[in-house]
């Protein structure tokens, strides 16, 4: 997990062998599943994290709340 500068999101983290993106947010944990390395590197290259999270990720797959 990287700590990342947002007012939204606290920390992220991707496992390229698993495809799997944890996002850890001011109210929870979350693991999104199937996601691709170049949405990461989008995630973590957006100038607001949450901006790109709530476009790119949120309603584009599975997760479940940890």
């Amino acid at each position: 997990m990287q700590y990342v500068s947002s007012s939204n999101l606290v920390a992220v983290g991707y496992d390229s062998s698993s495809q799997t993106l944890r996002i850890q947010f001011h109210n929870g944990t979350y693991d999104y599943y199937n996601v691709p390395a170049r949405i990461y590197h989008g995630l973590m290259n957006a100038s607001s994290k949450g901006s790109y999270h709530a476009q790119y990720i949120k309603d584009a797959y599975r997760y479940r709340r940890l």
